[in-house]
């Protein structure tokens, strides 16, 4: 049995999905740990591309069996709403997608809230997805949510369900336009329709361990949104990083056999927040328009900067990889030179360390070093040899910085487009 771990090393939206139907084709389960449909993943597989969101991305391998685990949040509409695409692009999940009965509830009043919450931060907003994340985890946290088991007992369900809404309408007022009994009604039916989907986690898991199968992880958002670890108070609700693959499911810290960090061969961030080597210039706007920057989730444009190493190496601390995915080198293929930050300063000094401080966070100089382009199509290259000789320098240079293996290197959208070292 192995199981492999795969992990956003920056802000998200590194490409994730790509290595993990890659590897969900050795796989016979993938899993979610964390998280909910604020991620997104797109895969391009034999000529059709999906998007996932709160469904793993192994879904796209037909013998892979997929969990979403007690670590995630869900909202059941978008659950069934992200099947039915999946059914309409010819892809049957017909008895290989479970939900944990573990896993909180994202009901329409977190999405709400989640709006609300927004609002009463004016201009310190964080720019969440305002799909009621975090006021999903904040209900967790403080014992008034609602787990998946909960849907089943119509008694306890209500009853659980009206205290939750009680509270937010003493909270927002007249603010929260919002009829709790409409939602209700609406669980009368998924009650029904979500019996052949959810499962107790823990029998699941130890089962396939003990019929050594390979599972694979599949990391939501990345370790830069961490709630501990991450840009504090700019990140999402969950801990994205190795710490919530080990509570969000019931795996155990020895079953795992590698942990590998999916790196954007550039930085690129959603929503607000420090980011010391964005380009608000014409580097950023190529790296946008080069590289479709558009939120898979959100369609918002991403935020374009250069490849950070400093934020790669905090990463790399956190979680300790053992291998790293360098993805969207073919992204950098019309550039005359390129530059990667190595260290920050602060009122003149070097940093030790990646700062948990947001405001020294946006006073941070950035050194750079500048290494060379390659001006040269990557994206028929299939061995690392193939690459020109700066595309190799530039991942050379990454790995010996960080000090772990560049084991796989994206150099286009499908699946094909991806070198194995």
């Amino acid at each position: 049995m192995s199981v492999t771990v795969a992990l956003g090393a920056q802000w998200g939206d590194e490409g994730k999905g790509k290595l993990v139907d890659i590897l969900a084709h050795t796989s016979q389960l993938c899993c979610r740990a964390q998280g909910g449909n604020n991620a997104g993943h797109t895969i391009v597989a034999n000529g059709v591309t999906y998007d996932f969101h709160i469904l793993p991305s192994g879904l796209v391998n037909p013998k892979c069996m997929n969990l979403i685990g007690s670590g995630c949040v869900v909202h059941i509409p978008s659950f069934f709403n992200e099947l039915d695409a999946l059914e309409k692009h010819g892809l049957n999940t017909t008895g290989r997608i479970f939900i944990s009965d573990r896993a909180h509830v994202v009901f329409d009043i977190h999405q709400l809230v989640d709006g609300l919450e927004e609002v009463e931060l004016g201009g310190s907003f964080i720019g969440t997805t305002k799909k009621g994340i975090g006021p999903t985890y904040s209900t967790k946290m403080t014992r008034s949510g609602l787990r998946v088991c909960d849907i089943f007992d119509e008694q306890v369900f209500e009853t659980k369900f009206r205290r939750m809404v009680h509270g937010f309408q003493k909270r927002f007022g007249n603010l929260l336009k919002y009829d709790p009994e409409k939602e209700i009604a609406q669980y009368k039916e998924y009650r029904v329709k979500l019996q052949d989907y959810v499962i107790d986690q823990i029998p699941l898991l130890t089962s396939a361990k003990e019929k050594k199968s390979n599972i694979l992880v599949e990391g939501a958002n990345a370790l830069m949104l961490d709630i501990d670890y991450g840009t504090y108070p700019f990140v999402t609700s969950s801990n994205t990083g190795l710490g919530g693959v080990i509570t969000g499911l019931s795996l155990g810290w020895r079953s795992l056999t590698e942990v590998v960090g999916v790196v954007k061969a550039y930085t690129t961030r959603v929503g607000s927040g420090p980011f010391p080597t964005e380009q608000i210039n014409s580097v950023g706007e190529k790296l946008q328009n080069v590289g479709h920057e558009v939120g898979v989730t959100t369609g918002r444009k991403r935020r374009c900067g250069w490849l950070d190493l400093v934020v790669i190496k905090h990463s790399h601390i956190c979680n300790d990889y053992t291998s790293l995915n360098l993805t969207k080198l073919d992204v950098l293929d019309d550039f005359d030179e390129l530059k990667v930050a190595t260290a920050y300063s602060y009122n003149g000094e070097s940093l030790d360390s990646f700062p948990a401080n947001p405001e020294m966070l946006t006073k941070v100089d950035v050194v750079y070093e500048t290494l060379p382009g390659w001006k040269k199509p990557t994206t028929g290259a299939k061995a690392f040899y193939d690459l020109p000789p700066q595309a190799r320098q530039y991942v050379e240079f990454i790995e010996k910085f960080v000090g772990v293996k560049v084991k796989w290197i994206g150099v286009g959208p499908a699946r094909e487009h991806m070198i194995v070292r």
